[in-house]
């Protein structure tokens, strides 16, 4: 079903409603297949998989549909500059019940909270000293309904709205009609629970990208290479730049502009997060990737062709280049991540050109990405007709244009090559 390097990646969620039982979040979860099983031997890494899956490989807007995400953090992931990458609106950060209220604890908290990030505390069963501790610099209060019910739930609302009236009282592990009805008497805020929907996984497919070029970007951004630099790594791995371009446009990155090429993408994410990101990704990759993804490699080659195209016929018009690239690269993500081109293009933010030469194959980088893809073809039917319509592109300049995109491509399988006979 899936090619050798190309994973498939499972999350889990389960809706979280309001008191007029509508969808206002979800809580994201770690899967580790289509089971919906969790087999988690390591915290931290299971919420950075969880981060991973949910705003890069799947796209925010496709796993959240405008909802907020509950997200559980435990200590050693509190303290990581790793959450840091969540997006300040729309998430929460949930602090399971494992945390601890040390002084360092409540600290950690309280800065969070000072940066804009809202908190919900897991899994509240009493006043203990944890929920003490951490009551006043969280938003959220999780009350697991199943483990105290009756009157020990009544009390333990009335303390909790006592001593923090300003949080909101989510009711959890709601199982049942009745259930619900009391926790509606009581005045809970929020409901989550098998009696709403069960948690449910969705299934994707892992765009695939090496460590050797997670591990070279890091080297580069710690030595503050120049954003040229930044910019030839990244069109190496047209997987690992549509996960970027994902950050930047819907895990708010705090952008607002949209993306004309590989440069845009480092501007918007800045340097401290792309920095992040890549840390990120490294903790959760686990390993190999040497092995290049025949679509993965197609993409990357078709956008190099049509930017060495551009150069060679407008060596003075840059941003075209640069767009021209990033038409190229991301034509071929239907095909690696199944789904429709009108599914992809939210999740990624590009200039109206680029999305639009990618729905339309319209204005000249339209007719570029045609002439491309007529390249590709067995027997290149439909190349005259392509060359045709570019009646700007010399077909002598044009063959040149295809002869280094190869050559560039060839380069990047002795790299890859290398890389696995090293490991």
């Amino acid at each position: 079903m899936y090619p050798d390097t190309q994973q498939p990646l499972f999350l889990g969620r389960q809706p979280i409603l309001d008191r007029e039982r509508r969808l206002c979040a979800y809580e994201l979860l770690f899967r580790s297949d289509a089971s919906g099983a969790a087999h988690v031997t390591d915290g931290a890494q299971a919420t950075a998989t969880v981060m991973v899956n949910a705003f890069a490989e799947l796209g925010m807007t496709h796993v959240l549909d405008d909802c907020d995400a509950y997200i559980n953090v435990d200590q050693g992931f509190l303290f990581s500059d790793l959450i840091e990458l969540l997006p300040r609106p729309g998430a929460v950060i949930e602090i399971l019940e494992s945390v601890p209220p040390t002084p360092a604890v409540v600290e950690r908290c309280r800065a969070l909270r000072a940066m804009g990030y809202t908190l919900a505390l897991d899994d509240v069963v009493a006043m203990d000293a944890r929920t003490v501790a951490l009551l006043p610099l969280v938003r959220v209060v999780k009350v697991d309904v199943m483990a105290v019910n009756g009157p020990p739930l009544a009390r333990l609302v009335a303390d909790l709205r006592r001593q923090a009236p300003q949080v909101r009282l989510l009711a959890e592990k709601v199982e049942t009609q009745a259930d619900y009805d009391h926790c509606m008497a009581l005045g809970f805020a929020l409901f989550q629970g098998y009696h709403f929907a069960r948690p449910s996984t969705l299934v994707g497919r892992r765009l695939g990208h090496s460590q050797r070029t997670l591990l070279r970007l890091m080297t580069q951004l710690c030595t503050d290479a120049s954003s040229r630099d930044l910019e030839e790594t990244l069109k190496t791995e047209p997987g690992l730049t549509v996960n970027l371009l994902r950050m930047a446009n819907s895990a708010g990155s705090s952008a607002s502009t949209t993306v004309t090429s590989l440069g845009d993408v480092i501007h918007v994410l800045g340097r401290r997060y792309l920095q992040r990101w890549v840390q990120l990704l490294l903790f959760c990759s686990g390993g190999g990737g040497a092995h290049l993804d025949p679509l993965l490699m197609l993409a990357a080659t078709r956008g190099r062709l049509m930017e060495i195209t551009v150069n060679l016929h407008r060596p003075r018009d840059a941003a075209m280049a640069d767009g021209a690239f990033m038409a190229g690269m991301m034509s071929l993500m239907p095909a690696l991540l199944g789904m429709p081109m009108e599914q992809v293009l939210p999740t990624l933010g590009l200039a109206p050109a680029i999305d639009s030469a990618l729905r339309k194959r319209d204005g000249p980088i339209g007719h570029l990405l045609r002439l491309a893809t007529a390249s590709e073809e067995e027997g290149v039917p439909d190349l005259g007709a392509a060359l045709l319509a570019n009646d700007w592109v010399c077909p002598v300049l044009f063959s040149r244009a295809q002869s280094e995109a190869l050559a560039w491509a060839h380069s990047l399988s002795r790299r890859a090559l290398g890389g696995a006979m090293e490991t």
